[in-house]
């Protein structure tokens, strides 16, 4: 039997607080969890910096990963002799499933934006680099690497394939939804998935809904609509974000500054600071590591990065008002100026915030194509976009919501000494009937 039909002699399983298992029974995805880039996930956190409001989001993007594939793996199974399903698709959609998480850094997204990096490119650069997920990749056939990669970058040529890793309902969001509703204890992102894998059918480019299962979808889009703006946008976990963005600008301004010397040379960075980061540097980069660093530069000779640090690992988080910089311009000016003459270093202490999602669209040309909106298969056989069947979901479809938050130390205001200025700042920060949060 050839590599890409091999099967285990006995099926393993993950027990899994959400699906129950996660069944596995193909040698090479077998093979493919037990690589060292797959196994790199264990230790990065599937929710960043969430932990710091919902002390039980300590689980992993490796959880995530496993759940991806399992309900990718159910999906193919119930899509087995349907019209336009080939099932000569089905382990590569179960590899992609299982990988598309891959190139995850430490912190995810926030660390993304600091070193303007993409998990995507990272995700396909391990995929078809110098790795053990490639070599086993490629032993499936020739060619498999790439179409495996492809899924994941969203141009594999057939569209369904892709559409069940990334679309507006696809086993991604099923998965993260539920598991991260899961961990932080909220009851927001349950929803009736077994009912949409049993009406979930496979078209010529996308998976489609039977019509029978618009209300298990309408429940799934608000599922997406509460997490986001509940759990993944709470100004809390928004706050640590902010003060970890800081940091790792801090220490990267530090590196480059000529007269500054680190006590222990940042070795696990210095290819981020300096923009070069090969893969082999990138995937040797953890969250164990980062908090180690972190650690250490509690003790350096830098103020800022002492506080910062100190800060991020004790939970002393900035304080939050509502803030839209686009209307208050003028108080962010004389805030900033205030900072400054008060000896707050306004670039590190005083951050504006943004938060906006978009819970579900209608394609737009031009967009990015995971905007192609949810069709229901209609009895007579004719499909239909959701929102002209859902008064519900028509009543959120194409809004963009956004929140704006200022975030200061509101311990370092309270030990000014000058009282004018002290004054001054709580009146802008406070003044126009803002309410402080507490937390």
């Amino acid at each position: 039997m050839c590599y890409k039909e091999e099967q285990l002699i006995e099926e393993k399983v993950f027990k899994d607080p959400v699906h129950r298992y996660v069944h596995v029974k193909d040698r090479v995805i077998w093979d493919l969890i037990a690589t060292p880039e797959f196994q790199r996930l264990r230790r990065i956190k599937q929710l960043g910096t969430s932990n710091y409001t919902f002390h039980g989001a300590e689980h992993s993007r490796f959880n995530h990963s496993l759940g991806v594939y399992e309900i990718v793996r159910r999906i193919i199974y119930n899509f087995q002799e349907r019209p336009y399903w080939n099932n000569e698709k089905r382990l590569l959609c179960l590899c992609a499933a299982l990988l598309h998480d891959l190139g995850h850094g430490p912190f995810s997204h926030s660390f993304e934006k600091v070193f303007k990096l993409d998990h995507e490119q990272y995700t396909q650069a391990i995929i078809l680099g110098d790795t053990h997920v490639n070599r086993i990749l490629k032993s499936v056939e020739p060619g498999f690497d790439q179409a495996v990669a492809d899924v994941i970058a969203k141009t594999y040529e057939d569209k369904l394939v892709v559409s069940l890793i990334s679309s507006q309902i696809d086993a991604d969001r099923m998965d993260y939804l539920q598991r991260d509703a899961y961990f932080t204890g909220v009851s927001y992102g349950h929803f009736d998935m077994e009912r949409i894998l049993r009406v979930m059918r496979p078209m010529e480019d996308q998976v489609v809904i039977k019509s029978t299962g618009m209300h298990a979808v309408e429940d799934y889009i608000m599922s997406r609509y509460q997490m986001y703006w509940q759990v993944y946008f709470h100004p809390v976990t928004r706050s640590a974000e902010v003060i970890l963005s800081k940091i790792l600008h801090r220490a990267k301004f530090l590196f480059e500054t000529e007269d500054f010397t680190f006590k222990l040379e940042p070795t696990h960075f210095i290819s981020f600071f300096k923009g070069k980061v090969d893969l082999q540097e990138y995937l040797r980069l953890d969250e164990g590591i980062v908090s180690y660093y972190f650690q250490l530069w509690q003790e350096e000779d830098d103020e800022i990065l002492q506080d910062l640090c100190e800060r991020f690992l004790n939970r002393r988080l900035f304080k939050y008002i509502e803030f839209n910089p686009n209307l208050q311009m003028n108080d962010w000016m004389e805030l900033y100026r205030l900072f400054q003459k008060a000896g707050i270093d306004p670039e590190y202490y005083l951050v504006v915030d943004s938060s906006s999602d978009l819970p579900y669209d209608f394609y737009r040309p031009g967009e990015e194509e995971e905007r192609l909106p949810i069709h229901l298969l209609m009895p007579d056989g004719s499909l239909k976009e959701l929102s002209r069947h859902s008064d519900i979901v028509e009543a959120i479809s194409g809004k963009k919501r956004t929140d704006h938050k200022l975030y200061f130390p509101k311990d370092m205001l309270e030990k000014l000494k000058d009282e004018h200025i002290k004054t001054r700042i709580k009146d802008i920060l406070y003044g126009q009937g803002e309410v402080e949060n507490a937390k």
